[in-house]
């Protein structure tokens, strides 16, 4: 019989990313359709990139212009070196167009960077799958403006497979889970009974919330076939541990009552008779019985409203109301 931990979790994509624009621009050409499965790197999206390749153009124009001040300053600051050593320029001449020299060298550095950004720009332009995963449903459309500033961005990327599934422990139930080590979790639909996935806890958060008294869980699963969906709700079923021979019986026979559980079983003779137990885990329409009744002795599984301890009955067949 498995100890089990039953509760409601919401299904998390590994991975959401949201692609926004990294510069300012009208979206030129949608380039995936919504829903489609994209590698990493892909394009997705293209900003009109004319704008761009002219701020490239224009940098490797002024980069051009000032290696050429900066070629003719040298030349001339040869010229002044050679003088100076013929006595026939001052030193401060020479110094001074040293100094020019050094300028203009920072300059073209300059210029570098300038030209090297607008590159980067120009490959901004285009919108790119930053993880392997599936596109949403498209938030701009050709010829929208976009910026940086954009909350919503363009497109959101998730990785699907694996995924994982986030739940809240009760708190008193949480060392049944930390130092367990490969604890086994399904989920089912939220009608309970379609198994959709089976898969393993991933981690335990590090606190409990004081609001709640719970602490939050994450479990991953293998989604190769889709069946999980992000953000949907599920049932989530964590084993803790499993009880090896425990004598069970069908859930409608262990009564309630001021002094605590019990059941009625029927002798070889025909009497009822009233067991105290102890119960443990229950799994559909069966629950463990610590302690109270042995394997094999027939329980009163209907009809124990009018029953006492002693009176005779005349049970009628039912094979599933036995302790085993």
């Amino acid at each position: 019989m498995p100890q089990t931990i039953a509760v409601v979790g919401t299904v998390q994509p590994i991975v959401s990313a949201t692609v926004r624009a990294q510069l300012s621009g009208t979206i030129f050409s949608i380039d995936v359709r919504e829903g489609q499965a994209v590698r990493k790197g892909q394009r997705l999206a293209q900003i009109d990139p004319r704008p761009y390749r002219i701020a490239i153009d224009q940098a490797q124009g002024t980069l051009a212009r000032d290696r050429a001040q900066l070629q003719n300053a040298r030349l001339d600051l040869g010229r002044y070196q050679r003088l100076l050593a013929d006595n026939s320029v001052a030193r401060q001449q020479v110094d001074t167009q040293l100094s020019t020299v050094r300028q203009l060298e920072g300059t073209v550095a300059a210029d570098r960077a300038a030209l090297e950004s607008a590159r980067l720009n120009l490959r901004y332009t285009d919108l790119v799958a930053p993880v392997a995963g599936r596109v949403g449903l498209r938030r701009a459309d050709i010829g929208a403006y976009v910026s940086p500033g954009d909350a919503d961005g363009v497109f959101v990327v998730t990785v699907d497979d694996p995924v994982d599934v986030s739940f809240a422990v009760p708190q008193d139930r949480v060392s049944a889970l930390s130092g367990k080590g490969d604890v086994a979790v399904e989920v089912r639909a939220q009608s309970g009974s379609e198994v959709l996935a089976r898969g393993r806890l991933l981690a335990l958060d590090n606190q409990a919330d004081g609001t709640t008294g719970t602490v939050t869980a994450k479990a991953r699963f293998a989604n190769a076939d889709g069946r999980l969906f992000p953000n949907q709700f599920v049932n989530v079923i964590a084993t803790t541990a499993i009880l090896h021979g425990a004598v069970t019986v069908p859930v409608s026979a262990v009564r309630h009552g001021e002094d605590g559980d019990f059941v009625f079983t029927v002798s070889g003779d025909g009497f009822a008779r009233l067991r105290k137990v102890r119960t443990g885990p229950s799994v559909g329409n069966r629950v463990a019985v610590l302690s109270g009744v042995r394997a094999g002795e027939r329980v009163v599984s209907t009809g124990a409203d009018t029953l006492d301890d002693g009176i005779r009955v005349s049970p009628q067949a039912d094979p599933d109301a036995r302790a085993k």
